[in-house]
């Protein structure tokens, strides 16, 4: 196991060759120096885990030093060491940034106890940068699939979305990735290095949801037996995910317009005013626009959290991305279940890419786990797909029987191309009328528009 280093400034000559001889025998590689400018050129060359510096030096004090290694690696951990004299201007230097300070003369326990929190608290805040890192990796843009049209937009929107703090709601049916969108626009923004709190508004009993996102006191009601942080309260600085939102009941939609208006709100049963430096990212499988006719969604709210929509279209919509989720899903329960499954035969895609998917994404992916568990062979093939699925085969004849040539094809041609007579087909049978084509496809109409102005086939057709 590598060496964790400890870099020592001290200008006490007896003091340092103590400490340095104390913390090799801890067995930490240990550099010493004797003042901050050396100190400072050391820090430079090599990389420290840990530096302890004396306060008062000759040529680069104690708090010189610190500043120096804050502005070059603000997570870098500093300890300073003082005389009692001067116990004062060391609490100062924790203002700016050291982790602890210890006071001559120094007691060996003491020094290796300090020294050992430090290089704990400098260990875990590595893991949370390797964790943020990694997060913002997943839910990087160039990590979400799809290549359709829909699909790009929202990519492009979620991208100039992830740069303001405005707040955001998200439209779509259930299990088109809507939690999988708010991270992505939480770990691209400037609030990423702070929490994404998500609350499912409609998991939780209307009872206990007020005290889930604001708190309580202790006494604030029977079972009430300790002071409890809301969502709110620990998304403080961050982003808080309220999924689900048209579930709300009228009461706390109040309280919610109230935070978003005023950016504060109190505990149950509390009197001190709490400020709210959070980001609200709703979404909903509802039309709200409806349940504000109705009465059902307060239209204030509703204006409020409406600042930006994002759409996301059903899996039905998406067109070639099935195909292209479906693999990711494959390589990926293969890897995790530790299965030699490789390949979905060509018929077994076009029967994926016309079946509807009621549960969208969240179905295709429970789907492809459930072949690669089941599979004993490298290529799921059409006979393992559920017969609900296999159903489509006849509509998918069309698909699995094409034949690429030795100077293979225009791809983007021929999937244009082949949308184009689906289009043409469903608006004969439609007599034209955009409506009952949409619904011979299970789009909605804006979406099936769109697809006409993007294959210049005539409105009027």
């Amino acid at each position: 196991m590598k060496k964790q280093k400890i870099l020592i400034a001290e200008d006490d000559d007896l003091n340092r060759d103590n400490l340095t001889e104390l913390l090799t025998m801890e067995g930490y590689e240990v550099k010493a120096v004797e003042n901050g400018k050396e100190a400072m050129a050391a820090f430079v060359e090599d990389k420290y885990d840990l530096v302890i510096t004396d306060l008062k030096m000759p040529e680069g004090d104690g708090l010189e030093l610190l500043k120096f290694v804050k502005d070059m690696n603000p997570d870098n951990i500093v300890i300073m060491m003082t005389g009692f004299g001067t116990v004062d201007s060391a609490v100062e230097a924790m203002k700016y940034g050291a982790f602890d300070y210890i006071t001559k003369p120094m007691k060996d326990d003491l020094v290796k106890l300090t020294v050992s929190r430090a290089l704990s608290f400098a260990s875990l805040q590595e893991e949370n940068v390797t964790l943020r890192d990694n997060l913002r990796e997943k839910y990087d843009f160039g990590k979400m699939l799809g290549y359709s049209e829909c699909m790009k937009t929202i990519f492009d929107t979620i991208e100039k979305v992830a740069k303001s703090d405005s707040t955001v709601i998200i439209y779509g049916e259930s299990g088109t990735g809507k939690e999988l969108v708010a991270r992505a626009i939480h770990f691209n923004s400037d609030r990423k290095n702070f929490p994404l709190i998500p609350v499912n508004c409609g998991a939780i009993p209307e009872e206990l949801l007020e005290s889930e996102l604001f708190g309580h006191e202790k006494g604030a009601f029977t079972g009430a037996i300790r002071n409890r942080l809301g969502r709110f309260e620990l998304a403080q600085g961050g982003t808080i995910f309220l999924d689900e939102i048209g579930d709300m009941s009228p009461s706390l939609q109040v309280k919610l317009l109230r935070v978003i208006q005023e950016k504060q709100f109190e505990r149950i049963g509390g009197v001190k005013t709490i400020n709210a430096d959070v980001r609200i990212i709703a979404a909903t499988n509802q039309n709200l626009e409806l349940a504000v006719a109705e009465k059902r969604f307060r239209e204030d709210l509703y204006y409020r959290i409406n600042v930006i929509p994002i759409h996301l279209p059903a899996l039905r919509e998406r067109g070639p991305d099935i195909a292209i989720l479906a693999n990711h899903f494959l390589q990926k329960f293969a890897q995790t279940k530790k299965k030699d499954v490789n390949s979905i035969s060509p018929e077994a895609i076009a029967c994926l890419l016309h079946y509807p998917w009621p549960g969208n994404v969240r179905e295709l992916e429970n789907l492809i786990e459930m072949l690669v568990v089941l599979k004993d062979d490298s290529e799921i093939v059409l006979d393992d797909l559920p017969l609900k699925i296999r159903q489509f085969k006849k509509e998918a004849q069309s698909i699995g029987s094409i034949q690429i040539p030795d100077d293979g094809i225009d791809f983007n041609e021929l999937v244009n191309q082949f949308e184009k007579d689906i289009l043409l087909n469903a608006l004969e049978k439609s007599s034209g009328v955009k409506n009952r084509a949409a619904k011979l496809l299970n789009l909605n109409r804006t979406t099936l528009v769109e697809k006409l102005k993007r294959l210049n086939i005539s409105s009027d057709t």
